[in-house]
């Protein structure tokens, strides 16, 4: 038994220090990449630089610019990878992602009242997350009682899933009114903002600061979630707190959706497949799949932004439609190979 615990632990070191050296590389290669390419001879000089706070040179300029955008990609994608995982957990529905409850919608109507009107960034941003915490707070008292309820048979998260889908529809008819009305000037950002988009986007401690938490809660339920996962009726009898564990994986991915969408607008599929390709790559249990899934989908994210700016430099992507781009096509072979 020390053993086979011992090879786990060696398995977990291996997977999640594979994936933090290839984040370390996407970063790397985010800070060269762009329009105007910065050499690999030229990144220790430009580190250098930016380490004493200085900004004298293109390559320590263009290095930070990209930099803060890398990381805002990063920890955008891996907030929502982590809520696609812990979703996923909670309907107990492989096809679950951070975005089928509606929170991503109420989100979309707090942001694009807000451009509308023009107010400001910040107002945005505010909006958004306004939206995002009414439709989850909204969501919560109208299946408080499933979200409450000790089972979690198959059919126990039917009146969530039904209430976040009708909220979803109702969000969405609102988006279509202000898309149709809004002037002209407005639309473009309006759009921009329904697709995702990473131009822009502040790299800041708050959304850092809500992934640290959400992570820790996961980590910390790992043993739980998978008992819950497994032996869904008998899960209460194993001493497995089912209501309150359900409660905090529907706030707390609801949490990690609002700062992702506030952060960058609506991305899709890396809450889906991420997941999907991690289950694949080191199977269901939670305790690596939680840290796994966080690093990949950061890394995806982080890699698909700088191809977004870098296919038709210099104009650049929305990077909701490289991630849809590519992430529709993965998914469909992530079915396949399931269903084989």
């Amino acid at each position: 038994m020390a053993d086979f615990s011992r090879k786990l632990q060696q398995r977990a070191a291996v997977v999640l220090g594979g994936l933090a050296l290839f984040a370390l590389a996407g970063l790397v290669f985010s800070g060269m990449t762009g329009s105007v390419a910065v050499p690999l001879a030229d990144m220790p000089a430009a580190i250098a630089n930016l380490l004493h706070g200085e900004k004298s040179t293109l390559a320590a300029t263009l290095l930070d610019l990209r930099v803060h955008r890398a990381l805002t990609a990063f920890i955008t994608g891996a907030a929502l990878s982590l809520a696609g995982v812990m979703m996923q957990a909670l309907l107990r529905n492989p096809l679950a992602d951070p975005y089928v409850l509606g929170i991503s919608a109420g989100a979309s109507v707090g942001a694009l009242a807000a451009l509308m009107f023009m107010c400001a960034a910040w107002m945005v941003d505010a909006a958004a997350f306004g939206g995002a915490v009414a439709v989850s707070m909204m969501l919560y008292l109208l299946a408080r009682r499933d979200l409450r309820g000790g089972s979690a048979a198959d059919g126990g998260t039917a009146l969530l899933l039904l209430t976040g889908v009708i909220l979803s529809s109702a969000c969405m008819a609102l988006v279509t009114l202000m898309l149709s009305i809004a002037p002209d000037s407005r639309l473009r950002s309006m759009v921009f903002w329904m697709i995702g988009d990473m131009a822009g986007a502040p790299l800041r401690w708050m959304p850092c600061v809500v992934l640290v938490a959400a992570l820790l809660f996961a980590v910390k339920n790992a043993r739980a979630m998978n008992v819950m996962a497994l032996h869904a009726e008998a899960a209460a009898t194993l001493g497995i707190r089912v209501g309150a564990l359900r409660k905090g994986l529907f706030f707390v991915s609801g949490l990690l959706t609002a700062s992702a969408v506030t952060t960058a607008g609506s991305i899709g599929f890396v809450g889906l497949i991420v997941p999907h390709a991690c289950r694949f790559a080191v199977g269901p249990d939670h305790r690596l799949l939680i840290p796994a899934a966080t690093l990949a989908g950061g890394t995806y994210l982080m890699l698909a932004d700088t191809l977004a700016r870098t296919i038709i430099a210099p104009e650049q992507l929305p990077v909701g439609v490289i991630t849809a781009l590519v992430g529709a096509p993965v998914f469909l072979y992530q079915l396949h190979r399931l269903r084989k």
